[in-house]
């Protein structure tokens, strides 16, 4: 009866890390101007096999993705999925602070200026 259940049963093996994965490794290698010869010697890897993960023909191990991450000065982190749109919304936020939202509490540049302040404050 086991071998039964094994059979029907079929692994679920990514057959590549997922494309906006594998362009955020490929983005943070152009940002610093590496080659994928440069990263694979970093982390100990052919530049071939820095191609076929970039291009999502290898999934690399665990402990190989964290290396490359690390190397490349990111990390990975689990999100609860209900927390992923605020933390990707942070991320962009960093990323392109000119297009954050301003809190509502924000004073006008003008307003913050020391002249423009009000003398009767104790």
């Amino acid at each position: 009866m086991k071998s039964d259940i094994t059979k029907r049963i079929k692994p679920l093996r990514p057959k590549g890390l997922p494309a906006e994965l594998r362009e955020h490794i490929k983005e943070a290698r152009l940002k610093r101007g590496w080659s994928q010869r440069k990263l694979g010697a970093d982390v100990g890897l052919p530049q071939p096999h820095i191609s076929a993960i970039e291009s999502g023909e290898i999934v690399p191990r665990f402990d190989t993705l964290l290396d490359i991450v690390r190397v490349l000065d990111l990390d990975l982190l689990l999100v609860p999925r209900s927390l992923v749109p605020a933390v990707q919304s942070l991320i962009r936020a960093q990323k392109e602070p000119e297009s954050a939202e301003r809190p509502l509490y924000a004073a006008d540049d003008e307003e913050l200026a020391p002249e423009n302040r009000h003398r009767d404050e104790f």
